[in-house]
């Protein structure tokens, strides 16, 4: 008999996400409650938005987190670093091909 460990987000009593490990399920139930946070804030707010409008504004911009830091000056994008590299083709003259990456 296998023994499985599941980890299940519940609002409101009712369950909305299962997931295989918990830090996934503790993330997402964070990424729930900025929702919920910034869907209070549009409620409060003076520009009309329909109560479907405010759910889905809520939720994108709390997935899309880091990037709404960004736009606001909260956090620093992350730099991109060039990388230089020499690859010998058939003719065994040397290309340089320049590579991208994301700096931590």
């Amino acid at each position: 008999m296998a023994v499985e460990s599941r980890f299940v987000v519940i609002r409101q009593g009712v369950e909305v996400e299962t997931f295989m490990d918990k830090k996934a399920a503790d993330e997402y139930d964070k990424m729930l409650d900025m929702a919920d946070n910034l869907a209070e804030l549009f409620e409060n707010a003076t520009i009309e938005l329909s109560e479907n409008m405010r759910e889905e504004l809520s939720v994108y911009i709390a997935q899309n987190r880091e990037q709404v830091l960004i736009a606001l000056q909260a956090k620093k994008p992350k730099t991109v670093k060039k990388t230089v590299q020499k690859v010998e083709d058939n003719n065994s003259a040397a290309k340089e091909t320049v590579s991208k990456s994301d700096a931590a």
